[in-house]
């Protein structure tokens, strides 16, 4: 690398864990913080891959890290991680003194992922701070691990109705990982109403309504709700991988009292 190149590599790096830090810093007295949008926006690395830049069109990385509201020195699990874009995005936001944990099955890994994670540890430095836990959705984390701050599980939730999980476990094994106040946060891809799980495999959508009841029968109690990635030009009836507009996707926030 030239002296200029690794200049500037330096020079953000420095920027951006300095910024990592100032998360912790500017939270609001109740805990929430204000727009912090132009700090995560330093957080995305410049050097992302086409396969990457795709999902931040679709997935609004910036956005989506100021509805979750992760700061320094978090302790957070993201569910059903797959190649671990989502929990790349959060060990940069929790810095040095957080904790990421990233939960894939080992169905998922040999069907699904294959090597894909750990090809983004080898290509992304800071990725090997993400503890890979290779778990069962009903016991996502140890039981020795508890207290987190916040559960992520982006774009699964429907592939755990088709493959036949133990929701209400599932749900319940987050509950209590989670510290008092701990936040959930669920995002998938619209389903028509009433439909409930019936799309769930054959066309990897899910009705919002059975999200917000199951996970509310588990204890806990819905709190905001995410219009960003919502499209209204989606006829819902299509598979999601064949979609000719972006499909319209639901991101709920839930908090355990």
């Amino acid at each position: 690398m030239a002296l200029k190149q690794r200049y500037v590599a330096a020079t953000r790096s420095g920027v951006i864990a300095m910024l990592a830090g100032a998360l912790a810093a500017c939270a609001t007295s109740d805990g929430l913080l204000s727009d912090m949008r132009p700090v995560y926006q330093w957080l995305i690395p410049e050097e992302r891959s086409e396969a990457d830049r795709e999902l931040d069109k679709r997935r609004k990385p910036v956005e989506l890290l100021q509805f979750y509201n992760v700061r320094s020195g978090m302790r957070v699990l993201d569910m059903g991680t797959g190649a671990g874009y989502n929990a790349e995005l959060l060990v940069r936001a929790v810095g040095p003194t957080g904790y990421v944990y990233a939960q894939n099955t080992q169905d998922s890994l040999d069907k699904f992922v294959k090597g894909r994670f750990e090809a983004r540890r080898k290509e992304y430095p800071i990725m090997r701070r993400v503890i890979h836990l290779v778990r069962d959705f009903e016991s996502p984390v140890p039981s020795d691990i508890r207290q987190l701050d916040l559960v992520t599980f982006n774009f699964v939730y429907h592939d755990t109705v088709w493959l036949g999980v133990d929701r209400a476990r599932m749900n319940r094994a987050v509950f209590d990982a989670l510290k008092p106040g701990g936040v959930y946060i669920v995002a998938d891809h619209s389903a028509h109403p009433g439909t409930l799980g019936s799309a769930a495999k054959s066309l990897h959508r899910i009705d919002e309504t059975l999200v917000r009841e199951e996970i509310a029968a588990a204890g806990f109690k819905l709190v905001a709700e995410g219009d960003f990635l919502r499209n209204a030009e989606d006829p819902r009836d299509t598979l999601v991988f064949k979609s000719e507009v972006p499909t319209d996707r639901f991101i709920l926030k839930f908090v355990k009292p």
